[in-house]
């Protein structure tokens, strides 16, 4: 169906939707010190489960908005999901106990993922192929904007405030995106194209994506590369506070590196019309397994004061750019072939990857021991596996002829 906005308009407002789940993680940073002494004052490394309690959430709740919204719509999923997120942000404002808040976090994230699969699942309805990928990184530019400033918000916020009040700025923003969606777009999916939900359907999309081999593989680096940017975030602020000692900073750090990052987004909305998705991600995939290595050597070496801090600064610099290169062009790929259902494919791609990364994350962020060698560690594993299958897809893909070297559609 034809787009009723403006593109920039249109790209504006997905890039909102998306952008309800980045500031319900990075805001939550610099509270964690504070929420940690207040619910969890013997264990004050539990606190990250905050962050990781959420994306766990939303990555359950991802597996069953698709599939609503292919039955009911687009826009009843959306309102569906944020009232969810709204309930449990509320919840979590007065929780008096580290159960409690994880609880709430956990159904935050569920409602969270309401406007995530819709709004992946819109772009879809609306585009595909390098198209959507080229929209997915206009998207992303301005989506990584909101982690750049949601932990200064958050941090201005607790200042004035209390950590407490960081939930109701949730609850405004998830207002303020819905009514835009709400009044100036209109529903994308036709009453005939609507699918009825059935358990036997869902499990039979599940069967369809996962016997892809494009689709499998495309969900497992996916998962990979989440596992990278979910095991960095949930660390950042304690290295930033135990390791190097900067916590009053970390904001503005965090910002800085995250503006840089951005760039990414921009760059791929250029090249992957040009170079294609797969080239882009494998190349981006084994650029980051050479900037963690030299990490890792550093601190193997003992590396200590400015030096040391300058290098974890443009590592994590380098994963943040890393994801704007490579997520958006796994998830096109995964969705590309899936078009006749492409929220369930929202569901499920999301579903899988969320899931296996916050399982892949947990344990890295359990693991800090006041220095930054568990979490290179972890990225080393996930992104060398990430590069494996990868170059593994890419053999698939041309012994099956799906894919020629030269082809025009890489």
């Amino acid at each position: 169906m034809p787009l009723s906005m403006s593109r920039t308009e249109f790209i504006a407002l997905i890039a909102m939707m998306f952008a309800t789940i980045a500031f319900s993680i990075d805001s939550m940073l610099p509270a964690l010190p504070a929420i940690g002494a207040t619910l969890s004052p013997n264990n004050l490394n539990a606190a990250q489960l905050v962050i990781t309690s959420f994306m766990l959430g939303m990555g359950v709740g991802t597996f069953f908005t698709g599939p609503l919204s292919d039955t009911f719509g687009r826009k009843p999923v959306v309102l569906a999901g944020v009232a969810i997120y709204i309930v449990a942000a509320l919840v979590a404002s007065q929780a008096q106990s580290l159960e409690v808040m994880l609880a709430a976090r956990v159904v935050q994230g569920l409602g969270a993922a309401g406007p995530r699969v819709v709004a992946l699942a819109i772009i879809r309805d609306l585009f595909d192929g390098r198209s959507m990928a080229r929209i997915m990184s206009f998207v992303m530019i301005i989506f990584t904007l909101v982690p750049a400033l949601a932990p200064s918000m958050g941090a201005v916020i607790i200042a004035y405030s209390g950590w407490r009040a960081v939930f109701v700025a949730f609850v405004v923003f998830a207002i303020i995106s819905t009514l835009w969606f709400m009044i100036r777009l209109p529903e994308t999916l036709a009453p005939e194209n609507r699918r009825p939900f059935r358990l036997s359907t869902l499990t039979g999309a599940v069967r369809e994506m996962l016997s892809h081999p494009t689709v499998r593989l495309s969900i497992a680096v996916q998962s990979l590369s989440f596992g990278m940017l979910f095991s960095m975030i949930s660390s950042t602020q304690q290295i930033f506070d135990v390791t190097f000692g900067r916590a009053e900073s970390f904001p503005l750090w965090f910002g800085g590196i995250a503006i840089a990052a951005s760039s990414a987004s921009f760059l791929n909305a250029l090249l992957v019309m040009r170079l294609g998705m797969r080239l882009l991600v494998t190349v981006m995939l084994a650029v980051q397994l050479v900037i963690t290595t030299l990490m890792i050597t550093f601190e193997l070496a003992g590396a200590q004061g400015t030096l040391f801090f300058a290098v974890f600064v443009v590592w994590q610099a380098s994963l943040f750019f890393q994801a704007g290169m490579t997520i958006g062009n796994l998830n096109a790929m995964a969705m590309e072939p899936m078009g006749h259902i492409a929220g369930m494919a929202a569901s499920v791609t999301g579903a899988i990857s969320t899931v296996a990364a916050v399982m892949l994350s947990v344990p890295v962020g359990l693991m800090f021991d006041g220095t930054p060698l568990p979490l290179a560690v972890g990225v080393f594993v996930e992104v060398c596996a990430a590069l494996i299958l990868m170059l593994y897809l890419l053999k698939a893909e041309r012994a099956a002829g799906l894919r020629p070297v030269r082809s025009t559609d890489q």
